[in-house]
């Protein structure tokens, strides 16, 4: 369904429901229509049998006081003190019986609003640029979208199940009281009604900056506590528990005098609301009190008034409590509007076809690329990935390495030049079909907190489980998989922690071999790894690789050796390009970069050898000695 963006700018109650309405009257769901219709005429019904209540009052009373009773047109099964009673209270049950029949009417209508809303801004996020997810830290995005559904909630619920009641039942009681007991009645009602709105608004709309302020703390608290908790090893790495604990406790602290003041400032507000309403009855039942006296009205008159005026207490005190919940409600929900209104920086064009995909040959043509318009990142790069060939990105951190990735997959569009696959510019093609055509095994691979089956099928969601099972296999991970007690069900932890680097890349490649892409990019697959898995894992990556378009950015050299071309990134421009024995040939940056990482490797590879004659020697003299005390 199609909506049109809501503003939060403007802060309208009026322009929010009018965006709100479609999806409380949602034109594909003509069940919904008919309960919205059913549950106000409920509500019309109940605020008329509740303008009744009133009557039978004082009409039991004018005939337990001996001054009448109802009226001739009341049936005479009814006229006696003890049916009115009884009628009194059976109008009063039927009343509330309306109330909870369009309260249940409405309750699906309502909760059908809350998820199409949270639901489209749940896609929307997903529709957002990179950029705006790195730029965005997810605790206070989580307790945005909370706090944001809980408000629209209210907006749907009060606006319409309260608002609407309430102001008629001021209309039908502003016509007794003007009719049948005169202007002097209606004039007292309008001014405390008038009064205790103003004051309402006054206060509620002071009370709203402290609302800010506490959302703001807790938002912080939160986002500190997520944070925390998603970096656990790292905290017990520096044994910064107790600073950590001191960071969330100031954010609590914050938020613990916000919220006193958000309950005191309330208290402040029922009580004047209760000094206006008191003194405005006063002035009401006082009027009845006179009229008694001169004989102009019956004690029943005056119970009547005191009935109203008691019934329309409830309502008027939930047009306070309506008014801040829908203020808070749409204070809540305002950061929620704005991630709405957060336009995509990279978007399909309106004429974007799908990508067709013949060999699978990708080129950079004179492509320029800056995150910062003062900091360029590529500087015309060109080149091309021929299709089925293989390669490698290598240079120095920060040369752009990664960058080029984030390109092909189109996560930021470029400033200058062309990225063009089988000849199709990745800006002229839906970003769907693009990102379907190509497979990623990056460096840090993060799971889903599910199964390992899950995480494997996440490459082909309509995949049988034979067909994970095999692609477990050609990744090398089945046979660890059908060694844990729970096989491919055995849950992987909050982004994979119960699994070390290597099972992890594992998992991260059969999930790329169930996708079965024609182009592929190996991001820094193994440099996370030790020498003895990287060897294992770029086996794999090997086989996955075979007969498609790969490119290839490394941090060891040695993953590239066998790549049909190494290029050699420094400062945004290509420094070299060749394989991987003219590149040493050329006996530039390429092979100073192989000679550091090859003297790195046999210094590793000695301190190896240390360490293991070093425990056989312990060994070999632990033997005699053993032998001695036997």
């Amino acid at each position: 369904m199609q909506q049109k963006t809501v503003s939060a700018e403007s802060g309208s109650l009026l322009r929010t429901l009018g965006n709100l309405w479609p999806y409380m009257w949602p034109s594909d769901r003509p069940d919904l229509k008919a309960r919205v219709v059913v549950a106000l005429a409920f509500l019309v019904l109940a605020k008329v049998i509740l303008l009744t209540v009133p009557y039978f009052f004082k009409w039991a009373t004018n005939a337990l006081a001996g001054e009448g009773g109802a009226p001739a047109w009341v049936p005479a099964v009814l006229a006696g003190p003890i049916m009115l009673v009884v009628a009194y209270n059976v109008v009063r049950v039927a009343q509330l019986g309306f109330n909870q029949l369009r309260d249940a009417l409405f309750a699906r209508v309502g909760q059908h609003a809350v998820r199409e809303l949270a639901n489209r801004t749940f896609v929307h996020l997903h529709a957002l640029s990179l950029r705006f997810h790195l730029e965005r830290r997810t605790g206070g995005l989580s307790r945005v979208i909370e706090r944001g559904t809980k408000g629209i909630e209210i907006i749907v619920r009060f606006t319409i199940l309260n608002s609407v009641p309430t102001l008629l039942e001021f209309l039908l009681s502003a016509i007794i009281l003007a009719v049948v007991y005169g202007w002097q009645y209606l004039a007292v009602v309008a001014v405390t009604v008038w009064l205790y709105i103003w004051f309402t608004v006054k206060a509620s709309d002071w009370r709203i900056s402290i609302r800010k302020q506490m959302n703001r703390s807790d938002t912080e608290a939160n986002t500190k506590a997520v944070d925390s908790l998603l970096n656990f090893e790292t905290v017990k790495y520096f044994n910064n528990e107790e600073m950590e604990a001191r960071r969330f406790d100031k954010s609590m602290e914050r938020y613990e005098e916000a919220a006193t003041k958000t309950w005191t400032s309330l208290g402040w507000l029922n009580f004047g609301q209760g000094v206006i309403f008191g003194l405005g009855m006063m002035a009401i039942m006082a009027l009845s009190a006179l009229e008694v006296m001169r004989g102009t009205h019956t004690v029943g008159d005056f119970v009547f008034v005191n009935a109203l005026l008691m019934q329309l207490s409830i309502p008027l005190n939930f047009i306070g409590s309506v008014y801040r919940e829908i203020r808070q409600g749409l204070t809540d929900i305002e950061e929620m509007f704005d991630l709405l209104d957060v336009a995509p920086d990279v978007e399909d064009r309106p004429d974007a076809k799908e990508l067709q995909i013949e060999k699978g040959e990708v080129r950079f043509e004179n492509v320029h690329f800056a995150y910062d318009p003062s900091r360029p990142i590529l500087k015309g790069i060109s080149f091309t990935i021929p299709a089925g060939k293989t390669v490698a990105i290598v240079g120095p951190s920060g040369a752009g390495k990664s960058t080029i990735s984030r390109l092909i997959f189109r996560f930021y569009d470029i400033q200058q030049g062309a990225i063009l696959i089988d000849g199709q510019d990745v800006r002229d093609v839906t970003q769907k079909s693009l990102r379907k055509a190509i497979g990623m095994v990056p460096q840090d691979t993060v799971l889903f907190n599910d199964t390992i089956a899950y995480n494997i099928r996440y490459g082909r969601p309509d995949a049988s489980e034979e067909e994970v099972h095999n692609a477990a296999q050609l990744a090398q991970i089945d046979g660890f998989i059908r060694n844990l007690p729970d096989g491919y069900k055995a849950m992987v932890g909050e982004r994979g922690l119960k699994l070390s680097g290597g099972e992890k890349q594992r998992v991260a490649i059969a999930r790329t071999i169930l996708k079965a892409p024609p182009i592929l990019i190996l991001d820094e697959a193994t440099s996370a790894l030790d020498t003895q898995t990287e060897q294992e894992i770029q086996a794999a990556l090997d086989l996955v690789s075979r007969d498609r378009t790969t490119l290839v950015i490394a941090h060891r050299l040695s993953t590239v050796i066998n790549a049909d071309e190494i290029i050699v990134l420094r400062d945004g421009t290509i420094a070299e390009r060749g394989t991987h024995w003219s590149l040493l040939e050329q006996d530039g940056l390429y092979a100073q970069m192989w000679s550091r990482q090859r003297e790195a490797t046999e210094a590793e590879e000695r301190l190896r050898r240390a360490r293991e004659e070093d425990e056989m020697g312990v060994v070999v003299r632990k033997v005699p000695a053993y032998e001695e005390k036997v």
